[in-house]
């Protein structure tokens, strides 16, 4: 009974050993993915840190590499004229005053490829480009068209001294659009009764779901010409004696580089390199443009993959 006794507590023993042993394992391998875990963090919080200190850096770097020899700066009007497009007042604004402040810039050439947008934002730019040009007599302002430079981008760089198109360019396009759709006729087809309170008279001008008055189109009619008005006289400002007026101009017609030389509302053939070295006389050229900082882009990235790390680190178990 003895034997059987010292048997039993002998494996007694043994078993509590091995649990014991294989608790210390594991909660050595538990320290070391913890360990593990710690480290990376660490260098990701370093590598976010030499992130943020590069970009913080990044203006001073591109005003030292901008201070050197004369250059032209060439600020970017692409895609549509917008609040929430790249192309939008506060940015070219903002690109246009930056290049004036560089000692070392002989000129600028805006380099357009719009169809247009806000006449708000066109006009801003318009005006930004006009105050420079008295301010800075001697800094000349050019505009170098691409594809298209129609509506609110016309608007916009008919402000500079000259514009210089290729023969296939479209540019024009000087008048005002407002546009939308009407539902009644449909809404009766299907049965639908349209229930539309308001307070003022005229507060669901000019409703979708409702028949149009004569008085709320004759309105915005009004509205409509006098924003065309304000465009044209801005055009004929900007391009003076140079515009064949015809009664085709202003109508909102979009003409072709060729065409539109012709009429004076281009000044000549023309790339941005044949205008940096022509008439600005440099070949360097150095873009302005103000661009969705590095430093939004990288957050928003890192932010999101260092969210799904730690997902993935919380949702996997164990082992």
């Amino acid at each position: 009974m003895e034997n059987q006794h010292d048997k039993d507590s002998a494996h007694g023993s043994a078993w509590e050993r091995s649990i014991i042993e294989k608790l210390a394992f594991a909660a050595l391998a538990e320290q070391k993915r913890s360990r593990h875990w710690s480290a990376f963090f660490k260098v990701l919080l370093f590598l976010y840190l030499f992130i943020l200190a590069g970009v913080t850096l990044y203006p001073q770097f591109e005003a030292e590499i901008s201070t050197g020899e004369g250059h032209a700066a060439v600020i970017n009007i692409i895609g549509m004229i917008a609040e929430d497009q790249q192309a939008n007042a506060e940015a070219i604004v903002d690109s246009l005053r930056k290049a004036v402040q560089n000692p070392n810039t002989k000129g600028i050439i805006l380099y357009a490829n719009s169809p247009g947008g806000s006449p708000v934002h066109s006009s801003l730019i318009y005006d930004e480009i006009k105050k420079i040009k008295t301010e800075h007599a001697k800094l000349p302002i050019y505009a170098v068209v691409a594809d298209i430079c129609t509506s609110g981008c016309y608007y916009a760089v008919s402000a500079s001294d000259k514009i210089f198109v290729s023969p296939a360019s479209l540019l024009g396009s000087i008048g005002v659009l407002m546009d939308g759709f009407g539902f009644v006729d449909t809404m009766k087809k299907i049965g639908v009764e349209r229930r539309l309170m308001t307070a003022g008279e005229h507060k669901a001008l000019l409703d979708p779901f409702s028949p149009s008055k004569d008085s709320e189109r004759e309105y915005m009619q009004t509205l409509l010409n006098q924003v065309h008005q304000q465009f044209i006289a801005a055009v004929k400002a900007g391009r003076g004696d140079r515009l064949k007026e015809t009664p085709e101009l202003f109508s909102g017609l979009v003409w072709t580089g060729e065409s539109g030389i012709k009429l004076g509302l281009a000044d000549d053939f023309g790339s941005q390199d044949s205008v940096a070295e022509k008439l600005i006389g440099v070949k360097k050229r150095m873009d302005y443009t103000r661009q969705e900082r590095l430093l939004d882009r990288l957050a928003g990235r890192l932010g999101t993959a260092f969210a799904g790390v730690l997902a993935n680190f919380a949702a996997s178990p164990l082992n």
